[in-house]
């Protein structure tokens, strides 16, 4: 037992000093002068709505004796503007990088890093140099307006780094109009949108504040929601667009105007609101160079309120098609957003291609988050889907290019005029059809010269239509009878029933010796046509009694108003009544 114990405490004492060896040597790897950071470039750049890109141009210098690598750089600023965090970009002149954000700033907890991960690994050997951009995007939450005309922005004033840098350059890329500039920061504030620092201390850590003062509407503080780019591509080559943008404002003041970016070359601007109604004010072109043009709205955006609109235009179709027989290549990389100087928050671009016209190899298509191709009969559309655009999309071309080819056969021009001949085809075969279907009958035309009636007719209408109006006149009394209670309800019923029935073959008789009376013809037909119309109006009139009464008895017409209506409707039925007494009594001349 104590030989073993004896052999541990040996072997320990053995194993002790290479262990702090190992040690020793692999911290002096991790933090040796392998490489140097002898320049950055911080530029920081203010969008139109308020949105802040910065821009680290970081030159790399190697300086290891032997042959070493690094597989990755981090990068980060302080803590504070972490949650303002948008987008990274990493890249050099030829290709992008691949960017790991929020992660550990080698135990700095003040900080909000991002680590830059080569595609291969950088040869850090002594001389060898590199030059690569960092490109960060933040929110507009970090500029606000103080108080018309003046501004300020929270930034870092330095990127921070893991290790020294030998000199470091920043510039604020400010509008021309911007005067009154000062920045205020820990190492002493400065009146100009440049300044310099050498031997910039690694984790450096620097808030800053610029504050300016601004005339012109040359930056807004807004969000763009949605911007949705629909570009659609006729049979015959001519090409339109649309942009309809959805947009929130933070300003603390009324958005009168907002200047836009459109695709190059584009020409017959109009602006529209989310109704489909034309502004009053045509766009009017900013800057030739990105097609920047400037939308005069017809209602101004309130403070914090949200608006639609619409912006329509017209593309040149030698600038975007190249035909080469059935086959077209159609340039999309102009379409993509390019020269915004604002940043968007969900974007699409739909290209919708002639009727008739096929996609070729649409799986191709790699650009943007994710993509769609919509097909219904005679059409195909491809859309584009793509979040947080903004000028970061588009720092390498090869990135932003995207070309699509698809086959039209030009017959399909004539696809819709076919379809409107065989519609009209079809109608004027219809109209056709109609004309020469078989004649109805001529119908036998009734003499208007009065054929002679018996007396004994006339007088048996007379009689019957008095013996009708004798009997509606007696069922009224035995209604208002047994609603007084004079009546015994048995015998009401039987007297009611009695006096319907007999009414009921009245009205039939009557309505035969009316038809005898019409066919007759002249002024017995006139007689009838006079007696019919009396006798709707006194039904008419009845049925508005008996509405107005429910009426009172509910409340919903005032006593005056019903003693007027019930006037005006009795009024109506005495001069029904009398005309028809009228007609009866000149019935009755004819029989003497």
């Amino acid at each position: 037992m104590k030989k073993k114990s004896l052999t541990l405490i040996i072997l320990t004492l053995i194993l002790l000093p290479t262990s702090f060896l190992f040690v020793s040597q692999s911290v002096k790897a991790e933090h040796s002068d392998d490489y140097f950071i002898t320049n950055v470039n911080h530029e920081i750049t203010i969008l139109y709505n308020g949105y802040i890109i910065i821009n680290d141009a970081i030159n790399l210098v190697g300086n290891a004796s032997q042959e070493a690598t690094i597989k990755s750089i981090k990068i980060g600023f302080p803590f504070q503007y972490g949650a303002n965090f948008l987008d990274c970009q990493a890249y050099d002149v030829s290709q992008t990088f691949n960017v790991n954000v929020n992660v550990p700033f080698e135990g700095h907890m003040s900080f909000y890093a991002v680590e830059v991960v080569f595609p291969e690994p950088l040869n850090i050997t002594k001389g060898k140099e590199y030059t690569f951009n960092v490109g960060f995007i933040l929110s507009n939450n970090l500029f606000y307006m103080i108080e018309t005309g003046k501004f300020v922005l929270d930034f870092p004033a330095y990127p921070s780094l893991t290790k020294p840098v030998a000199n470091c350059s920043v510039k604020l890329n400010l509008p021309e109009s911007a005067t009154n500039i000062t920045i205020v920061k820990n190492d002493g504030n400065v009146n100009t949108a440049q300044y310099f620092k050498e031997n910039l201390s690694a984790f450096a850590y620097y808030p800053a504040n610029l504050i300016f003062s601004l005339s012109e509407d040359k930056l807004q503080l807004f969000d763009v929601e949605e911007l949705k780019r629909e570009i659609t591509i006729s049979g015959l080559g001519e090409i339109s667009g649309s942009d309809s943008y959805y947009i929130i404002s933070k300003m603390s003041k009324e958005i009168a105007a907002i200047e836009v970016v459109l695709p190059p070359n584009a020409s017959i601007v109009g602006a529209y609101d989310q109704f489909g109604r034309k502004f009053e004010s045509t766009p009017s072109l900013v800057d030739a160079e990105t097609n920047r043009y400037r939308i005069a709205l017809t209602l101004p955006v309130e403070s914090y309120k949200s608006t639609r609109f619409t912006v329509k235009y017209s593309l040149p179709s030698q600038n975007y098609l190249n035909a080469q027989g059935e086959n077209s290549e159609f340039n999309c990389s102009s379409l993509l957003f390019r020269n915004i100087d604002y940043y968007v928050k969900q974007s699409s671009v739909s290209i919708l291609l002639p009727e008739g016209a096929r996609l070729r190899a649409p799986e191709t298509v790699a650009y943007a988050d994710s993509f769609s191709l919509s097909r219904n009969v005679f059409q195909e559309a491809l859309t584009l889907n793509m979040q947080g655009v903004s000028p970061l999309n588009n720092i390498l071309p090869l990135k932003s290019n995207l070309q699509i080819i698809y086959t039209y056969n030009p017959l399909w021009l004539s696809f819709r005029p076919t379809l409107w001949i065989w519609a009209l085809s079809l109608l004027g075969c219809a109209i056709v059809l109609f004309w020469k279907r078989p004649k109805a009958a001529v119908p036998v035309t009734v003499p208007t010269i009065a054929v002679q009636l018996s007396p004994e007719t006339i007088k048996s209408f007379v009689n019957s239509y008095e013996e009708k109006k004798r009997i509606i006149s007696e069922l009224k009394s035995l209604e208002t009878g047994a609603r007084k209670g004079k009546i015994p309800r048995r015998r009401y019923k039987v007297r009611k029933r009695t006096l319907e029935t007999r009414l009921s073959a009245l009205s039939r008789k009557l309505a035969e010796y009316k038809e005898k009376m019409r066919v007759a013809g002249g002024k017995y037909a006139d007689l009838m046509r006079q007696l019919e119309v009396a006798e709707t109006e006194i039904n008419e009139v009845e049925a508005n009694i008996r509405s107005i009464k429910m009426r009172h008895r509910r409340g919903d017409l005032s006593l005056e108003a019903y003693r007027k209506l019930l006037s005006d409707y009795e009024h109506r039925k005495e001069r029904a009544e009398t005309t028809i007494n009228g007609v009866l009594l000149r019935l009755r001349e004819d029989i003497r």
